[in-house]
């Protein structure tokens, strides 16, 4: 029996947090989950990171071992018996390869799409810059960090542990069915966001309902190193 499906290495992330009404999330908040907020407030993260040295029930899959995701997602929780689980729930998730996005859709319910992408990294003497790309009806969307070189702990009860450390996936499957799944990843060292600049059309790529993101400046960038990880084949529906 399989208890792993799927490791990778999830690296050089990028995440750029907004401020959302959670009542912009309800439709998507999956049966039997609540938002998670962060002092009060509600967030959606627009993320870019790499995925490398993949690998599906210890296998490594040719050509496809290392690409970008772009996501959009946001953070629940739930209580199940006297623990809480922290988790996310994706909008939407871009990558190159529509293999792979047939397959998460097909396996674990969730929302991939395949688009043209591709991602520069590099690192100078005092910093990295991090850019992520996506085209979208022939234009081509970006998020762009400058960090500097050397990382760092998270601090505790910071907006990088709120966004970081929540380590369960939940996907609507319909109005009463979700699907839960694990994703394990020790505690990732953050790097600090120099500066930054973007440019992505919401609209066009989660729908009129993130349209406003548009004209919306995040509240906070943030960049971590990230690590090996590992989503478990065990799905839990409820």
């Amino acid at each position: 029996m399989f208890n792993t499906f799927l490791t990778a290495n999830w690296e050089y992330l990028v995440m750029a947090n907004y401020e959302v009404d959670p009542v912009v999330l309800a439709p998507y908040l999956p049966n039997g989950v609540e938002l998670d907020v962060y002092e009060g407030k509600a967030f959606v993260s627009l993320v870019g990171f790499m995925f490398k040295k993949t690998k599906l029930f210890g296998v490594s899959i040719p050509f496809f071992g290392s690409f970008e995701e772009i996501n959009l997602r946001f953070y629940v929780k739930r209580k199940d018996g006297s623990k809480i689980k922290k988790g996310v729930v994706f909008i939407n998730e871009t990558v190159p390869f529509t293999l792979v996005a047939l397959l998460a859709n097909k396996l674990y319910k969730e929302h991939y799409i395949s688009i043209p992408t591709r991602s520069s990294i590099k690192d100078e003497e005092a910093k990295r810059k991090i850019k992520y790309e996506w085209e979208k009806n022939g234009n081509w969307n970006y998020i762009v960090a400058e960090t500097s070189k050397e990382s760092e702990p998270m601090a505790n009860n910071s907006i990088e542990e709120f966004i970081f450390e929540h380590y369960y996936g939940y996907t609507k499957v319909d109005s009463l069915n979700t699907i839960e799944y694990n994703v394990n990843h020790p505690r990732w060292r953050i790097r600090n966001v120099i500066d930054y600049s973007f440019d992505c059309d919401f609209k066009a790529m989660y729908g009129s309902d993130f349209s406003f993101l548009n004209e919306q400046k995040p509240n906070s960038v943030i960049a971590a190193e990230g690590s090996a990880v590992s989503i478990g084949w065990q799905r839990t529906y409820f």
